[in-house]
Order: C-alpha cells, then structure tokens, then sequence
C-alpha cells in the first residue's frame, strides 16, 4: 500500500470537508497514521472513521482530530495537555504544532504502546504519563491549550484550574453516546468563555472528575 499517497488523499479531503489550517493540514500530512493503527486494521489507516485499539480505545477520526486542533489556535510556544492517549496519534500531530505535549492515558496497556511508536518516531516533546486525565497534570500547568478526546458529562473543574490566562480547552460533553464539542477559554480577568460546535462521538471520559467506571 501506497501510505504517502492515502495519507495525502485523507488530507485533500480533510480540506474540501473545511480544514484550511495550512499547519495543522501539513501536520497530518507527516504524522505516518500506519504506524499507529494496529495491524489487523492496516488497511483502513487513512479512512476517514475511528480505527480500534486495544481495551476498547480508539483511535479519532482524523476529521475530529484536525477540526479541535484548529479550534485551539495552536501556536509553537504552547504548553499542551492531551487527555486520553491512545495510540499516540494525535499527541504526535500536536507536536508538530507547539512547544510541549503533556498526555494522559488512563489504561495501562496503552501507556507502552503509544511510548514505542513516539520514540521510535523520534517525537521528543512528548511526555506520555499513566494516570486519571480528569485531574490533569498539574506539575506541568498552567497550559496554553487542552485538549480532552473523551466525552464526558461536563468539563472537569482540574482542568479549567489548569488552564493559563487567555488558554483554551476543546472537550467532547453530553452523555455516554451522544455528546458535542465544547470549547472553552479562560479570559485575562479568570472569567471563562464558551461556545458548543459539532456533535460528536467518543469514547467515555472515566475517572474522578468524570464518569465512574461501569456507569
């Protein structure tokens, strides 16, 4: 398979469907999605529709990745938190575009996988970390830009708390199957904005500030 060609196909579409953000489209024009999608699923790398992973993950449609990336208005001196791993995929696009990746991935079995295929790719401003993305990671706040790729019923206090002045967080917000994005941005004066773009559907968000397991 010719995967330089498929991805610049999924690019191209990624453009008549509305991105126009020459970075985050050359982005996603490098970042090699094959080598993040499990192998049985090889052959559906560059369609544009979720990809299984590992302990019922997913890896995002490359649509929704390229569309709350844009919303962030991301900037190559920008802190980023990732909450929700998974292969890795999207925190390797977002390393092309700021400064620093911080992501959290709640399921341990994901942890290595999306650690080999970052470091074998040589993407070192990310930082991959175990743990409950509902509370952040504040050693590393406050953050230019968040970016949540789980649903969850509202947007975790943690991380407005972790937000930096003038920052911005994108989050899928709703019910287990039915959400849309919120984003969210914290003006000079500590107050918060907001507005509710595309539904979507993801993934549960599962941890304290979030669903609790099994609900």
């Amino acid at each position: 398979m010719d995967f330089v060609q498929l991805r610049a196909a999924m690019v191209a579409e990624l453009e008549e469907q509305g991105i126009h953000d020459t970075a985050v489209l050359q982005a996603m024009n490098t970042v090699p999605r094959e080598l993040f999608v499990p192998e049985e699923y090889l052959e559906h790398a560059y369609d544009n529709g979720p990809i299984p992973l590992p302990t019922k993950q997913t890896i995002s449609q490359p649509f929704v990745v390229a569309l709350m990336l844009v919303a962030l208005k991301l900037k190559p001196h920008f802190n980023l938190l990732e909450i929700g791993t998974g292969s890795g995929y999207a925190a390797a696009v977002a390393s092309l575009l700021v400064r620093q990746v911080h992501t959290i991935e709640r399921q341990e079995k994901l942890v290595p996988y999306a650690k080999t295929r970052l470091n074998q790719l040589g993407y070192a401003n990310i930082a991959v970390h175990l743990g409950d993305g509902t509370l952040g990671w504040p050693a590393a706040a406050p953050y230019d830009a968040i970016v949540v790729a789980a649903g969850g019923p509202a947007v975790p206090a943690s991380l407005r708390d972790q937000l930096g002045e003038n920052g911005r967080l994108i989050m899928p917000v709703g019910s287990y199957k039915k959400q849309k994005l919120r984003l969210v941005w914290r003006r000079a004066d500590g107050r918060f904005g907001q507005k509710t773009l595309t539904p979507v559907r993801f993934v549960p968000l599962i941890g304290s500030e979030g669903w609790a397991e099994g609900d």
